[in-house]
């Protein structure tokens, strides 16, 4: 199941294991493909070895801003507190495997 992170609880929650944020808002289509997708993933891929974060942008600004996303969706994937990839537009199951696959 994917997890919503703010502004407040965004270190703490993404500072261990391998995770990936999705930057989105409620007003962005593209946005609105991408959450289903991150859901079948979220159900295939256990959370000891994936945690996967949707963040709202117009929301939390702060965040956002501090990792430079411009357009959304935007993943960006964290592992141990850094972060180690980032990709904007909307991404299929697939092309998310592999990235994490490269992660790994």
């Amino acid at each position: 199941m994917t997890q919503i992170v703010t502004d407040k609880t965004f270190e703490s929650e993404t500072a261990q294991g391998l995770v990936l944020i999705d930057f989105w808002a409620v007003w962005c289509g593209p946005c609105r493909m991408q959450a289903p997708i991150l859901e079948q993933l979220s159900e295939e891929i256990d959370e000891d070895d994936l945690k996967i974060f949707k963040m709202d942008v117009d929301e939390n600004p702060e965040t956002a801003q501090k990792f430079g996303i411009m357009s959304i969706p935007t993943l960006l994937f964290k592992k141990d507190g850094q972060v180690v990839k980032q990709v904007a537009g909307v991404h299929t199951k697939e092309q998310i495997k592999a990235i994490l696959a490269e992660l790994s």
